[in-house]
């Protein structure tokens, strides 16, 4: 953790200032401590360089298992294809020149495909997760000088408010137990004339009844996340080349595939044959592991952003559902 985060955060009790102690450092930055509140004495511990405001074991600890196991997959410099870059200035429709010195707050970083996009663009990048994923960002990005990582709450997030010109929050709101809280959250972090983006996995009347991925959720949220990764590494050998077989049929074949259980990425990203291989164990993973999935309408979204005080809304559909907005003056 580096010292200039210290006046960036507060208690996430009671929204006093932090203090450190019991100090222990390297390569400039503090590698354990302690984080004091002044006003209710609260604790927070730093651990492996990284500020710790909730507990390890947590309903995101699916993501903490795959990220630091995938830790560089869906990263640009490690699979040579701005996949990550594209959708994330897709999704927000943010200016790139517009980042650069601009204070952003990733929420949800996982590894940090994203932050690595934030920090390419020049942005001073504070990326919170709620898994130990943040573990794994932190080793993709050693001591990067504009990069903060903090393990943290999305609903008690511990930073003091109003102080972020950017805030996204991309592929996580459906895997929070209320995204609609989780999304009314965000623009309290937002400075007056700030930009909120947000995506979701877009809810359709048949995805519950008809995606098989909803009913043998029912099954793999009940294995041990070593169980459930074991069988999927066994199957996707078999299921990747049925479902791209099956993909290559004229018209029906797109459609027919997302019925075969496993994540294919022939003809979406540019991948060599590994990399289909390896997003796919890791997506399929990603898809059965979650305590929570939870699909979000327009609707939705509109609501928790109008209730967020947003204006300029917009909600969109760019491959997930998006949501857009910009605090008022």
């Amino acid at each position: 953790m580096k010292h200039s985060l210290i006046p960036w955060l507060c208690c996430t009790k009671c929204t006093g200032p932090l203090s450190l102690a019991e100090a222990q450092c390297s390569e400039g930055e503090v590698e354990s401590g302690l984080l004091t509140c002044a006003q209710c004495q609260a604790q927070f511990p730093i651990i492996r360089f990284i500020p710790r405001f909730v507990p390890s074991n947590n309903y995101a600890s699916s993501f903490g298992f795959e990220w630091n196991r995938f830790q560089r997959t869906q990263l640009d410099s490690y699979s040579g294809a701005p996949i990550s870059r594209n959708r994330f200035l897709r999704e927000t429709g943010w200016a790139p020149e517009s980042l650069a010195g601009a204070a952003v707050l990733d929420v949800g970083c996982g590894a940090g495909r994203f932050a690595e996009v934030a920090l390419s663009l020049g942005a001073q990048v504070f990326a919170v997760d709620y898994s130990e994923a943040v573990d794994a960002c932190w080793r993709n990005f050693r001591l990067h000088p504009r990069l903060h990582i903090i393990q943290a709450d999305i609903y008690a997030l511990p930073f003091q408010r109003e102080r972020f010109d950017y805030v996204y929050c991309l592929g996580v709101l459906q895997s929070t137990p209320d995204p609609h809280r989780a999304i009314v959250a965000l623009p309290l972090q937002l400075k007056p004339g700030g930009y909120l983006a947000i995506d979701t996995y877009p809810r359709h009347w048949w995805s519950r009844g008809f995606h098989p991925k909803y009913w043998l959720r029912l099954i793999t949220t009940r294995l041990s996340h070593a169980t459930l990764f074991r069988a999927i590494e066994r199957s996707v050998p078999m299921l990747l080349p049925l479902s791209r077989a099956v993909g290559r049929i004229p018209r029906i074949g797109p459609r027919l595939r997302q019925l075969i259980p496993v994540a294919n990425y022939e003809g979406i990203h540019p991948l060599s044959e590994q990399q289909l291989h390896e997003w796919a164990v890791l997506d399929t993973f990603d898809g059965f592991s979650p305590a929570y999935d939870s699909p979000q309408t327009s609707r939705d979204l509109r609501s928790a952003l109008a209730v967020g005080g947003l204006e300029e809304l917009q909600i969109l559909t760019v491959g997930q559902l998006v949501g857009r907005g910009r605090k008022p003056q």
